[in-house]
C-alpha cells in the first residue's frame, strides 16, 4: 500500500488566500520528507470550500519545492475546462516536474460551480467522457484532429510539450457509483474511490473494478487509490475524543449544503447522471460521529488503523489518499504532528518486504 496525503486548500475565517497556499506548501513538502508517496490537491471555483481554481499552476509551485513525491490532482473537472489546455498544462507539469505528475480526474458535482461557468450539470458525464477522449487523443498521437458535440480542434494539432511519461501520464476516474466504476473498468482505466462513500462501497467498488476490468482483458496490477479521511491517535480514547472535538469544531454544513449538491436549478432535484447521490449533499453532513467512526474514516490508535487500511489493501485499492483535516482548523504545527505519528507508527506495517 502506498500512501500521498489530500491538500483540499479550505479558508478558514481569518486566514487570507496566502496563508492557506503556504500551509498547505509547508506540509506537501513535509509529506515528501516523511516518505509518503504522493500528494493530491483539490480544484474548486467561487468559495472558500477550496481557493485553489487552476491545480497546475500550483503542482509546477510543488514541483520546484520537492524532488522526489508525485504530484497529483484530486480531480481536475473536466467538464469546466477546455480538454485542449488540460492537455497541455498537464504534459507542462509532467515535463517540469521530471514526469511525477498523476492526473486525477472527474465529472465533478457542484451545481454552483457550474452555474458559475454557464455549463449545464446534467451535460457533465457526456462532457467529461468527450473531454478525456480529446486528452488522451492529444498524449497518444503526434497529430490529432476532434470534431465533436462540446469541443473541437479544428485543424490538425500537434502538443507542444508531449508529456515525460509513457505512453502518458497514470490516470485516474474519481468513481463510486457501480455503473461508473464498471464502464472505467472496462476500459482498463484506474479510479479514486471518494471519501463520502462507506467502507461497504468502496470495497464494492474495487472489486468491481478489478473484476471486471479482468474480464475485458486488461493486465492486473493497476493502482487504485481510495481516499479517505485519516487520523491516528496514540490510544482509541483519544482519538475519539479528538473526532468529537474536530466535529464540534466545523459546521459541515458549509460544505454539504444546496450549493455544493449535483442539483438541477430547473427541477431542485438531482441532475441527470447525478441519481445515485440523490440526498448525500443535502443532509448537511449530519451523520452520527458512530457512523463516521464505523463506517468512512480511518481512525483509532495505530492499530485499528493498520486493521482499517489492510481491509482497503485486500479489497484491491493501492494507494490510500489520506485527509488528515482538510475541514479541521488545525495549526500547522499540530497537523504536522499529525503527519509525523501517521508516518512512524502506521506506514511501516505495509512497507515493501526488504524495503
Amino acid at each position: 500500500m502506498k500512501f500521498s496525503t489530500f491538500h483540499l486548500f479550505h479558508r478558514f475565517d481569518g486566514q487570507s488566500f496566502k496563508d492557506v497556499y503556504d500551509y498547505h506548501l509547508e506540509l506537501i513538502e513535509l509529506a515528501e520528507e516523511l516518505g509518503f508517496n504522493g500528494v493530491r490537491l483539490a480544484e474548486h471555483h467561487f468559495r472558500d470550500y477550496g481557493v485553489v481554481p487552476n491545480l497546475f499552476t500550483m503542482l509546477a509551485h510543488a514541483a520546484a519545492r520537492t524532488s522526489r513525491i508525485r504530484l497529483g490532482t484530486g480531480i481536475v473537472v473536466l467538464p469546466l475546462h477546455n480538454p485542449i489546455h488540460v492537455a497541455e498544462e498537464a504534459a507542462q507539469v509532467d515535463v517540469l516536474s521530471g514526469g511525477r505528475l498523476d492526473l486525477g480526474i472527474g465529472r465533478g458535482y457542484q451545481s454552483y460551480e457550474f452555474e458559475g461557468f454557464g455549463i449545464d450539470l446534467a451535460e457533465a458525464r457526456d462532457r467529461f467522457n468527450e473531454a478525456l477522449e480529446v486528452i488522451l487523443g492529444l498524449w497518444t498521437r503526434e497529430s490529432y484532429q476532434h470534431e465533436g458535440k462540446f469541443y473541437r480542434t479544428g485543424a490538425e494539432v500537434s502538443l507542444a510539450p508531449r508529456p515525460l511519461q509513457t505512453p502518458h501520464p497514470p490516470l485516474h476516474v474519481a468513481a463510486v457509483s457501480p455503473e461508473t466504476v464498471t464502464m472505467y473498468a472496462e476500459r482498463g482505466l484506474p479510479v479514486l474511490a471518494d471519501p463520502a462513500a462507506t467502507f461497504r462501497k468502496v470495497v464494492k467498488a474495487a472489486e468491481t473494478w478489478r473484476e471486471t476490468a479482468a474480464r475485458a482483458g486488461h493486465p492486473a496490477g493497476a493502482d487504485l487509490v481510495v481516499a479517505r479521511s485519516v487520523y491516528v491517535a496514540p490510544t482509541l480514547e483519544r482519538a475519539r475524543e479528538d473526532q468529537a472535538r474536530f466535529e464540534a469544531s466545523f459546521d459541515r454544513s458549509r460544505i454539504f449544503n444546496e450549493r455544493s449538491a449535483p442539483i438541477d436549478p430547473r427541477t431542485g432535484k438531482a441532475a441527470q447522471g447525478f441519481e445515485y447521490y440523490q440526498d448525500r449533499y443535502l443532509k448537511g453532513g449530519s451523520v452520527s460521529p458512530d457512523f463516521r467512526w464505523e463506517q468512512l474514516e480511518v481512525i483509532g490508535d495505530p492499530a485499528r488503523v493498520i486493521e482499517q487500511i489492510s481491509l482497503l489493501r485486500d479489497a484491491g485499492f493501492t494507494d490510500l489518499l489520506c485527509d488528515f483535516g482538510s475541514t479541521r482548523p488545525m495549526p500547522l504545527e499540530d497537523m504536522k504532528q499529525v503527519m509525523r505519528f501517521f508516518a512512524a507508527e502506521v506506514m511501516p506495517a505495509f512497507a515493501p518486504a526488504g524495503g
